[in-house]
């Protein structure tokens, strides 16, 4: 009979996962042995996506509850409300950190002492007199328009009464000086001709000075002095010689050199120029 062959079935392997231990040389190494099906990969994904996520969310959430928490910082030498502005990243500079601590760093925002604390995040106090301080300026101005008003429209009213009122009578224009046709007239009017001018000179240095020179003759003439000589011989009340009475004759006189007037200014005049003023001259000039 012939022989029974050995038919085994073959088991079906369990593609599971496992450990596979491999020998060398004594030494055990554990292989992993991944499974055929993809079932048993995809939760190890999810874990790991999860994993990779979570922690961000935490640390965001932390971010945001440190922030929002005003954070205390003492000051030491050398630091300034814009480095530490700057440090805390404050949202509007040290313009906001000061606002939120002016009560700590006082009214010089560029002083701050070493050591005062500073709360970065703190919100400006606003002054609990600010709504009745300005409720009660209101209320003044409120009170002070109709008084304003009144006083306005009086004023007004006069300023229309002013306007409609009949002008004033102007002033009557002053009488002009009136001098007498004589040595005294003629002296007066030529002091109040010099003092337009600016010419000094006093009444009784040109009364002086004209008695000596002419004995307050206006038609005077010398006819036998060097002057006489060279042709120009002096003349009037106070003796001028022709060329200096034209050199210093005054704007508004006569050009005759006979005239009183004419000639005592023109005399004066010279005399201020060369002696300083008709005071001084005591004899012949």
């Amino acid at each position: 009979m012939p022989a029974q062959g050995k038919h085994r079935r073959p088991k079906s392997v369990s593609l599971g996962r496992g450990i596979a231990a491999v020998t060398t040389g004594g030494a055990v190494l554990a292989l992993p042995v991944l499974g055929a099906t993809t079932a048993s990969a995809a939760p190890a994904h999810s874990i790991a996506a999860e994993k990779s996520v979570a922690p961000v969310s935490v640390t965001a959430q932390a971010n945001s509850v440190t922030k929002a928490a005003p954070a205390k910082h003492s000051v030491v030498s050398g630091e300034t409300l814009s480095k530490i502005a700057r440090e805390y990243s404050v949202s509007g500079g040290w313009k906001k950190l000061y606002e939120g601590n002016r009560k700590a760093v006082g009214e010089n925002p560029n002083l701050i002492h070493p050591g005062i604390t500073l709360t970065i995040g703190a919100k400006a106090a606003a002054p609990s007199d600010a709504k009745p301080a300005k409720a009660a300026k209101a209320a003044k101005a409120a009170k002070a328009a109709p008084a304003a008003e009144r006083t306005a429209t009086a004023e007004r009213a006069d300023r229309s009464e002013r306007t409609t009122a009949a002008p004033a009578a102007a002033p009557a224009a002053a009488a002009p000086a009136t001098y007498t046709d004589d040595l005294d007239g003629w002296i007066k009017e030529s002091l109040a001709v010099m003092a337009q001018h600016g010419i000094p000179g006093s009444y009784e240095s040109i009364h002086r000075n004209i008695i000596r020179e002419s004995s307050g003759n206006p038609n005077a003439i010398n006819n036998w002095d060097s002057n006489a000589v060279k042709g120009t011989p002096s003349k009037g009340l106070l003796q001028v010689i022709d060329p200096t009475f034209q050199a210093y004759h005054v704007p508004g006189t006569s050009t005759d050199s006979y005239d009183p007037v004419a000639n005592i200014t023109a005399a004066c005049n010279y005399a201020a120029d060369r002696y300083g003023s008709i005071d001084n001259v005591f004899g012949a000039y």
